[in-house]
């Protein structure tokens, strides 16, 4: 399947970034934007389906991710960077509007160019992340919160430095894949929590596990660290905090951060009615954090209605 897709590299502010790319476009364009610990390959199966529909399929590897260079002064990585990036690559490849399909904190860069430059987006496509137009609290989570523990400098950095990338990678996808909330106990850290009898999800095989492992090799985890878990998000610069594009969410049913208590709550709020007044929510039942993977022809089916019907 991935012989299909095709694979260039762009400079874009001053770094080469790596884009997989597949289909003509006659239809229209999706920019995918991946999450952590995702690189280009998470989104593998959407962009074999979006090709075949008729659309061009785009998926870089942000920066410090996995074929794409990193930034040369981690300081300087931003969340107006990224927007900046994700423009510039429609810039170089002369497109002038797009749909973003995005997932976890890919979703926020994705949201800040939707309210930014709405005349570039038809629509956005997002898994397990509602429309936001700001971050939602975390407060109510133990100490041991995962995100709380590679926040800080040097944690994750010590815990991941105990095993190797194909170690890291199987931990994480075990972790993420489940329904709780990945939290460490006293004395413990993050990567404590899977052991190695422990299986790997059923629809994540060994060639999988070997491509994001190749990846990671090549860029490693401090920056893909970096923009998620210890840049803190700024607010965008935007006319009105108002989504003017159609927007989908795809969520699992199954997904951890659906038991982050401000979530819940926000999903059913007037407010998500306000800021995006034509959004739609559908959740698949025994889906996980990584629902795109898991089960690729039902998401698939469902991403493509969606397009189609606002191409």
């Amino acid at each position: 399947m991935n012989q299909e897709i095709e694979h260039s590299y762009l400079p874009i502010r001053g770094l080469k970034l790596h884009i997989a790319h597949l289909g003509k476009g006659e239809v229209g364009t999706l920019l995918f934007i991946h999450g952590f610990p995702e690189v280009w390959y998470s989104w593998r199966h959407q962009m074999v389906a979006a090709a075949a529909a008729g659309f061009r399929a785009i998926a870089p590897d942000l920066p410090g991710y996995g074929l794409s260079n990193p930034p040369s002064d981690l300081a300087q990585a931003s969340w107006e960077g990224l927007i900046k990036d994700l423009l510039s690559i429609l810039d170089s490849l002369a497109i002038s509007k797009v749909f973003l399909v995005a997932k976890d904190f890919g979703a926020k860069p994705a949201f800040d160019l939707a309210l930014c430059h709405p005349d570039r987006v038809c629509g956005v496509v997002t898994f397990g992340v509602p429309p936001l137009v700001e971050s939602l609290s975390l407060s109510g989570l133990p100490e041991g919160f995962y995100k709380y523990r590679w926040r800080e400098p040097g944690r994750a950095e010590s815990d991941f430095g105990r095993f190797d990338v194909r170690r890291i990678m199987r931990t994480i996808y075990i972790l993420f894949s489940r329904s709780e909330i990945p939290v460490a106990k006293l004395g413990q850290e993050i990567m404590d929590l899977v052991d190695d009898s422990t299986p790997m999800p059923y629809w994540f095989g060994e060639e999988d596990l070997s491509a994001y492992t190749n990846l990671y090799e090549k860029s490693g985890f401090i920056t893909a660290l970096q923009i998620p878990y210890r840049t803190k998000p700024a607010k965008a610069e935007y006319a009105k905090p108002r989504f003017e594009m159609p927007m989908f969410v795809i969520m699992g049913q199954k997904d951890y951060i659906l038991k982050f208590p401000a979530l819940k709550d926000y999903i059913s709020s007037e407010k998500l009615k306000e800021i995006a007044p034509d959004h739609e929510i559908t959740y698949i039942p025994e889906g996980s954090h990584f629902v795109q993977e898991q089960f690729p022809e039902l998401v698939n089916q469902l991403m493509i209605d969606f397009l189609c019907k606002h191409a």
